[in-house]
């Protein structure tokens, strides 16, 4: 029987955009200078196969990079969602206290409701639901410093 399944983690993903800097950054190997010419347009990522101008180089936990060609890219991989550091704060918070995604959105908006409310439950009630939930479950970047979590 056929299941269906999800990938579990994130990745660290660069667009490449051929230029030496990047050529450099990743130690990539010119076709052209492993046969003794001169530098061709073809580029391969060392032990990972060819990469072309728009592939993105994505890095796994191991630090090994490989090629990921843009349309299979954008299929299958979202940028984690950006979120405020009190947002970022009432997760950890939540998570490290075991609290599930529902009860700790309830006790926010029940507290919300009591008083005049808080710079949290607005953030998530102007539309933010759906960010906070995927924030929660597959990890998030904080807002202006963009400083990645996931678990």
């Amino acid at each position: 029987m056929i299941k269906t399944y999800h990938k579990t983690t994130t990745i660290k993903a660069e667009h490449f955009d051929g230029s030496d800097k990047m050529v450099e950054k990743y130690k990539m190997v010119d076709a052209g200078t492993m046969i003794g010419t001169q530098h061709s347009p073809e580029l391969y990522l060392e032990g990972a196969g060819k990469v072309v101008v728009g592939d993105w180089i994505a890095t796994g936990a191991n630090g090994k990079h490989w090629p990921i060609p843009n349309d299979i890219f954008r299929k299958t991989y979202a940028e984690l969602p950006v979120i405020p550091k009190v947002v970022a704060d009432w997760i950890e918070l939540g998570k490290s206290k075991r609290v599930s995604l529902d009860t700790a959105l309830l006790l926010t908006l029940y507290e919300n409701k009591k008083t005049d409310g808080n710079e949290l439950a607005r953030w998530i009630m102007h539309g933010n639901l759906a960010t906070v939930a995927r924030a929660w479950l597959d990890g998030y970047q904080v807002e202006a410093q963009h400083d990645t979590r996931t678990d």
